[in-house]
């Protein structure tokens, strides 16, 4: 035996199709479409999937938590008027009571400054602006000092 009589045993290549010969116009491809082009390749499913994401300004950039539940003096004032015979201590409790927040609420809760008030509350475990915080003092109120922002 001689170096020339040695051949491969290993893998048979594939059959290149579409050179002319006995295959016929579309040699087996069909007629029209992705797989009957050159070079054809399917697209991965996960460029579908990237595809499909937000493609807006500031997507990545969404501020972590919640925007707190906010509401005015002006509907606190409302609420809260049949029960100002003496000063009303304002938390999370009462305003659960006087049906102000939702039941599942669990975040933290704002008081704005917009409308008046003419009687006296104490603000406790709430945010508060600083013009609301302006009204309460002014109606003879105080307000819990550590949770302002």
């Amino acid at each position: 035996m001689q170096l020339h009589h040695l051949h491969s045993i290993g893998k048979k290549p594939k059959k290149r199709i579409g050179r002319g010969g006995k295959r016929g116009t579309y040699s087996g491809r069909g007629i029209k479409g992705q797989k009957s082009r050159s070079g054809h390749r399917i697209r991965p499913a996960i460029r579908d999937l990237i595809m499909r994401l937000p493609k807006r300004r500031g997507f990545a950039n969404r501020p972590f938590g919640s925007k707190p539940f906010s509401f005015n003096i002006s509907d606190l004032a409302g609420k809260l008027k049949p029960l100002a015979d003496g000063a009303i201590t304002l938390d999370k409790n009462l305003l659960k009571k006087i049906n102000m927040l939702p039941s599942g609420h669990r975040g933290d809760v704002k008081l704005l400054g917009d409308g008046e008030i003419d009687f006296a509350v104490v603000v406790k475990g709430l945010k508060i602006s600083k013009g609301a915080k302006a009204k309460i003092e002014k109606a003879g109120g105080s307000v819990d000092a550590d949770k302002r922002r």
